[in-house]
């Protein structure tokens, strides 16, 4: 009993790295667009996300400094290509969504104010 134990732990931290590797994405910002109520500026942009379900936390960081975590909903789909989707609104592009080659991640945005 205590072997099997040991091998499930064993398998569990070798595991946990693969599992993180997918929960992440690094992403090209190559213009300044908001994402929920922060403006992210053009540069590259370390994306995690956690949660269960299609209910996710989405967190963009530049190095180790947290710029934004915005919730999300999470679709696994095959999409052709890797993009981000944007609206202009109010002459501003807004994020709308994250596609990779395995996933989408759709981001709800609040109405604009109209300012």
């Amino acid at each position: 009993m205590k072997r099997i134990f040991v091998s499930v732990v064993m398998v569990a931290l070798f595991s946990a790295p693969a599992f993180a590797a997918k929960n992440s994405q690094t992403v090209d910002v190559p213009s300044t667009l908001r994402a929920g109520s922060t403006m992210l500026v053009p540069g590259n942009y370390n994306v995690t996300w956690t949660g269960s379900g299609p209910d996710v936390q989405v967190t963009f960081a530049q190095g180790k400094k947290v710029v934004v975590i915005l919730p999300a909903k999470l679709i696994e789909q095959s999409n052709r290509n890797e993009e981000l989707d944007t609206d202009s609104q109010n002459g501003v592009e807004v994020l709308q969504a994250i596609r990779t080659r395995t996933m989408t991640l759709m981001f709800s945005n609040p109405p604009s104010s109209g300012n």
